[in-house]
């Protein structure tokens, strides 16, 4: 044996080593790896911005309609909506007589006329009294937007105006604001105040 392995000696080595090698490769092969860590920085989530929600208003509607009483709607609502608040329209109804598409604001009042009806004793839309108008030198952004033509934005841009250049002396500075102009002033001129 020994003759044996003095013949052979040569290649057991190369074999044993052949061997070592394929062990270590297989071992290196198969170890996970130990990648050095990966440092992630938790930042928080940015928080969202709050949502602007219109305060709803409250209109009456009475006249030639199905329920006349006093309807809650959103603030974006027209003269059609409260109609169909209401029930809708009787047979007896002049709708001709009155603009379906017109803006509603709190407090006012829709009457819908009787065909028979020669002048209606009370007006088709009528607006706020003087005493419910809107004092934009001290009505918040919601208070603002329920006005016709106003939304969120331009509520934000009103209250900002007014910090920046103080309370507004008379209605007709409103105009000063981005985005109020000549026509939407005139949707407004009955509805707001400096009082």
């Amino acid at each position: 044996m020994a003759q044996w392995l003095e013949r052979y000696r040569g290649i057991l080595v190369l074999i044993l080593i052949a061997i070592i090698l394929v062990g270590l490769v297989l071992f290196l092969g198969l170890r996970p790896s130990t990648a050095p860590p990966i440092l992630s920085v938790l930042t928080p989530a940015p928080s969202p911005e709050p949502t602007f929600t219109p305060m709803p208003i409250r209109i009456y509607v009475s006249g030639a309609i199905q329920h006349p009483d006093v309807y809650t709607l959103p603030s974006d609502s027209i003269v059609k909506d409260a109609i169909l608040a209401a029930g809708g329209a009787t047979d007896a109804a002049d709708l001709e007589r009155i603009n379906l598409a017109s803006p509603l604001a709190d407090g006012q009042q829709v009457h819908v006329p009787r065909v028979d009806e020669p002048n209606p004793t009370i007006p088709s839309l009528s607006q706020p009294a003087a005493s419910s108008r809107v004092n934009i030198n001290t009505a918040g952004v919601p208070e603002l937007d329920s006005l016709p033509g106003i939304g969120p934005a331009t509520a934000q841009l009103i209250v900002e105006y007014r910090q920046a250049h103080g309370p507004f002396a008379k209605i007709e500075d409103i105009m000063g604001v981005l985005g109020i102009g000549p026509a939407t002033f005139e949707k407004l001129r009955e509805l707001i105040t400096t009082n």
